[in-house]
């Protein structure tokens, strides 16, 4: 599912991801559900756990529905790779830009014992079209312990945003199918 660079710009309020960064991989999937059921998937960050196993935790730093400036702590297992120690990655992810059922963009660092994202950006775009919902996303990482091995940490950036696309694409299907007539 990665991208070339002839698709388009993936981008919320106009603004995408670090331009400069290394690290960086894109993905898109089709679901076959409502917009309504993905976006609010996706938005109810407190239930992520429930829906995609390598969430593992999520406590949401502020109160109410998602917006601009809402920020959340969740952690994930890494796998141990050429570079890195097996560890929990703790995330904390600030909203910087959302605009309701068409984009989400969040950034923050991650740290886990043996490894230190300095900064992560992250684009979600929802766009309604025949047969369902277009989900697009890219994400991008810098840091220096994660630049040391561009290669390998862009493989396991693409595991999990395609395992993440795969997670929200069942659950949406399923929770749709579960309404539907």
């Amino acid at each position: 599912m990665a991208s070339t660079t002839n698709q388009p710009v993936i981008a919320c309020d106009g603004q995408g991801v670090d331009p400069a960064a290394r690290i960086r991989y894109r993905a898109e999937t089709l679901i076959d559900a409502s917009l309504h059921t993905v976006w609010q998937l996706q938005t109810d960050v407190g239930n992520w756990p429930s829906w995609q196993a390598p969430v593992t935790t999520v406590t949401r730093l502020d109160d109410g529905e998602l917006r601009a400036g809402s920020a959340f702590r969740w952690t994930t297992p890494v796998p141990e790779t050429p570079m890195t120690p097996a560890t929990t990655l703790t995330i904390t992810s600030t909203v910087a830009h959302l605009t309701p059922y068409r984009c989400l963009r969040w950034a923050g660092p991650g740290v886990g014992d043996g490894l230190h994202i300095d900064n992560g950006v992250h684009v979600w775009t929802f766009t309604e079209v025949t047969g369902g919902v277009l989900v697009r996303t890219e994400e991008t990482w810098t840091g220096a312990q994660v630049e040391a091995d561009v290669a390998t940490s862009t493989t396991y950036l693409g595991y999990g945003l395609d395992a993440w696309l795969a997670d929200l694409r069942a659950a949406a299907e399923r929770a749709d199918r579960a309404v539907r007539p």
